[in-house]
């Protein structure tokens, strides 16, 4: 769906980015994960011709981004970014229906799809009458994605989409996010800071470091199969936390040692649960003991420290 090759910025002696090149495949979350000043955001302004690179290629699903005009492209992407960008002088409802009136689209075509997507995004209709700053910024950040995914573009840009919110709104609607339907068949390419954010939501990460992709690979890629020092060092301090939620139950379920095997009462996991979450389940559980399994595998009830040391042997041999 995306393609970008050997794209160039600077500015005046800065090189911003610095020859590189990338695909985002259809369906597919594209992360741009780096430092502040490691070209990421630029890179993201390129693909919607906010900024113009110097040299290079974008291509979004076969066609040259040069090869038409501007407003055309712009109005098939969607584009989310860290301050909402409401207009505050806009009610709630005018907002989501400003690319929808560049449309041309019908009232009543608008009202209907405001309403499915405020449904979808957890925001009562009551709120359509309102302006921007009578919403939290949780709400806001809801109204700026369902605004991008009114038109129902096939490619979503987000540039650091939760980094003005609040830990626990933040950790809500990233679970809201991951859950919308609506985001199942599109392209996403999200600008992110956040280790556990890109590592979370994204299919691939592309890690930045002074203009240049260090790597691109699935977080398991990045953490297990570093492709030099600089990937490897940045993943150290967080490393034991993003392991767990890079590995499932699927990984690690052979070296379970089991502590009874039941054919009763079963609750079975499923195959993807990550271990981040095997664990929740297990220390909120007042024995510390849960009954897993995949499909049609024997069950094996165990608890932390089964876990724990299924996953040490896991990631010793790796």
């Amino acid at each position: 769906m995306i393609r970008a090759s050997n794209l160039t910025k600077t500015f005046g002696s800065h090189v911003a980015v610095d020859g590189i090149s990338f695909e985002a495949a259809k369906g597919e979350t594209l992360i741009l994960l780096g430092t502040s000043g490691s070209g990421k955001t630029v890179t993201l302004k390129m693909l919607n011709k906010l900024i113009e690179p110097d040299s290079g290629e974008i291509e979004i699903n076969g066609k040259n981004i040069n090869s038409g005009k501007v407003e055309d492209l712009r109005r098939g992407i969607g584009y989310v970014i860290q301050n909402i960008g409401l207009f505050p002088h806009l009610t709630i409802e005018e907002n989501i229906a400003v690319v929808p009136k560049l449309l041309k689209w019908d009232k009543e075509r608008i009202k209907k799809r405001t309403e499915e997507l405020l449904e979808k995004v957890n925001i009562p209709h009551q709120y359509l009458r309102q302006y921007p700053n009578q919403l939290s910024g949780g709400q806001q950040q809801r109204i700026g994605i369902a605004r991008a995914l009114i038109a129902d573009p096939p490619v979503i840009l987000m540039d650091e989409p939760f980094g003005a919110l609040d830990a626990i709104t933040r950790a809500s609607i990233r679970a809201s996010f991951k859950s919308l339907d609506e985001l199942k068949d599109k392209t996403i390419v999200m600008v992110t800071h956040d280790i556990f954010e890109a590592f979370e939501l994204g299919n691939r990460v592309c890690l930045f470091d002074k203009g240049k992709i260090q790597q691109c690979g699935t977080p398991a890629e990045l953490l297990f199969h570093p492709a030099n020092d600089f990937v490897k060092k940045f993943f150290d301090e967080q490393r034991f936390q993003l392991q767990l939620y890079v590995l499932t139950l699927a990984d690690i379920i052979k070296y379970i040692h089991p502590l009874i095997h039941s054919s009763t009462n079963i609750h079975i996991q499923k195959p993807d649960t990550r271990l981040i979450d095997v664990m929740e389940i297990l220390s909120n559980k007042k024995d510390g003991e849960a009954v897993i399994g995949i499909d049609a595998e024997p069950v094996l009830i165990t608890g932390i420290e089964g876990i724990m040391a299924a996953y040490n042997h896991k990631t010793n041999e790796m």
